[in-house]
């Protein structure tokens, strides 16, 4: 049995995780879990997983929960929280399933407890992929993705060799708004951009989709996941999301990664890796059902977020860095609706262009320059 700490239980990824854990009780146990804001959907999964560990938010959700609970489980909160819920003595697997760079020091220290880290949280290897591959490296922790595409990439590759690779082929769906033109995206709403149509996510990450920086973080993701180059790593349009992602090899051979679109079994693959378990309640995918799939060339000036996510990973150091902690603010600023939706790309290459790199930034400077980044967002916001 593998017992399990979660970040982030409430949300996307994180609800279906205990879906996974809950269709096969006899292979997981949750530990640990951390929760945001969502105190009530935390009380139940409280009640039926039966945690050691809950970290929440904020001190007076910890005093609502002790006085719920009692004893039954042990209530931590704020950034240490999360760290412990990360590094629990009985936890064998952590999955990262937090929103935000908040997610970095919690695994950097699971991966010093040599924890098997299964990671959904984006922010963390793109805010500092070079801290947490090296730390894994040194301490001989797998990096198990958790991202459809990346899980695609990781299976593709089982059994075969890095060298032999040609390119990386990422697919995005293109979000809420693919079918439309620039020009109409200037007037589109919170709402609209909020009803993806093939996925069901939290907020942020649908906005995201729709401006494809969802992709771009992706991109850079891969980078440090696979340690292949960015020239090698291209997006691919497909509308469909059965096709999650590919890999061409130097014999100019594809493997494609396909199924429904379901988060629950590429988080199952890492949970059970190298094993594979069965789905008891997934779809299955047939492609006579679906008859037709799509592909188009992904549009760099139609969808400048991803080059701006290109751009930033190559120039490396600090600059992934400034991307993800612009990103989550002009995201935040146009999910209040305070900016445009086009704004969030205008500010995101401000905030880069303003940016003086550092080139193997530590700890410390990442944290300093993501504040330093917020902060000047807010600057053209406010």
């Amino acid at each position: 049995m593998k017992k399990i700490g979660l970040l982030g239980s409430t949300g996307s990824i994180g609800t279906q995780t205990l879906d996974v854990i809950r269709e096969h009780p006899e292979q997981f146990l949750l530990i640990s879990m951390s929760v945001g804001q969502n105190i009530d959907l935390a009380k139940k999964q409280i009640q039926e997983f039966k945690p050691k560990l809950v970290s929440v938010l904020s001190d007076n959700d910890k005093e609502k929960l002790k006085l719920e609970f009692g004893d039954k489980v042990e209530v931590v909160s704020g950034h240490e929280g999360l760290v412990e819920v990360a590094v629990h003595e009985d936890v064998d697997v952590l999955v990262n399933a937090v929103i935000g760079s908040v997610g970095l020091k919690p695994t950097l220290a699971a991966i010093e407890e040599k924890k098997q880290i299964a990671i959904a949280n984006k922010e963390t290897l793109v805010t500092a992929g070079h801290l947490v591959t090296e730390a894994a490296n040194r301490n001989g922790v797998t990096l198990l993705p958790v991202d459809s595409e990346h899980s695609a990439i990781f299976q593709a590759l089982n059994g075969e060799r890095t060298m032999d690779i040609e390119r990386l082929i990422l697919t995005a769906s293109g979000g809420s708004f693919r079918d439309l033109t620039r020009d109409a995206l200037k007037n589109v709403t919170v709402e609209q951009a909020l009803n993806h149509p093939n996925w069901s996510m939290g907020a942020k990450i649908t906005i995201d989709s729709a401006t494809m920086m969802n992709k771009g973080l992706e991109v850079i993701e891969a980078h440090w996941l696979f340690n292949i180059p960015y020239e090698q790593i291209d997006v691919l349009l497909h509308k469909e999301s059965i096709i999650h992602s590919m890999v061409e090899f130097h014999d100019k051979s594809v493997m494609a990664q396909l199924g429904t679109p379901d988060m629950r079994v590429p988080i199952q693959y890492a949970l059970t890796y190298p094993k594979r378990l069965e789905r008891l309640n997934g779809d299955r995918l047939n492609l006579w059902d679906i008859g037709t799939l799509n592909f188009a060339k992904l549009d760099f000036e139609r969808y400048r977020s991803i080059a701006y996510a290109y751009e930033a990973g190559k120039k490396g150091g600090s600059f992934p860095t400034v991307l993800n902690a612009a990103n989550e603010e002009a995201v935040a600023a146009f999910l209040n609706k305070r900016i445009s939706f086009l704004e969030i790309e205008r500010l995101i290459e401000q905030a880069l262009e303003y940016h003086v790199g550092i080139k193997q930034p530590t700890l410390e400077e990442i944290i300093e320059i993501d504040q330093q980044s917020r902060d000047f967002i807010h600057s053209k916001i406010d």
